[in-house]
C-alpha cells in the first residue's frame, strides 16, 4: 500500500510525531498492506466520516491521530497528523482534513509544480 500526503503540511505534521507514535503508524500501515485493506479496525483505525478514517497512535507523550482517505486497496492518502488532547478527535482537525480532501486538486497541483521545478533547478 502506497502512502502518499495530501501536501507538505500534512507530511511535516506526521514527521513531527514524537518516534515511538511515527514508529506506530508505519506498523499500522504495514497490518493493513498484510491484510491487503485499509479495514484492520479497532483498535488500529477507526472510520471518522464519509471517506474519512483514522490511524490510531499511543506513545509515551500521549495519543495521535493521522486522518486519511483510502484509494481502494492501493493508497492511502493521509490529510492531517496530531496529538490528540481530548477524549474525542477534535471537530477541528476533522474540518481541516476535509477542507484538504475537497482541495486536493489545487494541492497535489501546486506540489507537482515544485517538484517540476527543483527538478528543473
Amino acid at each position: 500500500m502506497e502512502v502518499t500526503y495530501i501536501s507538505t503540511a500534512a507530511k511535516k505534521e506526521i514527521d513531527k510525531l514524537p518516534a515511538d507514535m511515527r514508529a506506530r503508524f508505519v506498523r499500522v500501515v504495514e497490518l493493513m498492506e498484510d491484510a491487503n485493506t485499509h479495514m484492520i479496525g479497532m483498535p488500529h483505525m477507526r472510520h471518522i466520516e464519509g471517506e474519512i478514517y483514522e490511524i490510531r497512535m499511543k506513545g509515551k507523550a500521549g495519543i495521535a491521530r493521522a486522518l486519511y482517505v483510502a484509494i481502494e486497496a492501493q493508497e492511502l492518502v493521509v490529510l492531517h497528523g496530531f496529538v490528540k488532547k481530548t477524549q474525542a478527535t477534535p471537530t477541528k482537525a476533522i474540518q481541516l482534513a476535509k477542507k484538504r480532501w475537497k482541495n486536493r486538486g489545487s494541492n497535489r497541483t501546486a506540489q507537482n509544480e515544485r517538484e517540476q521545478k527543483r527538478r528543473t533547478e
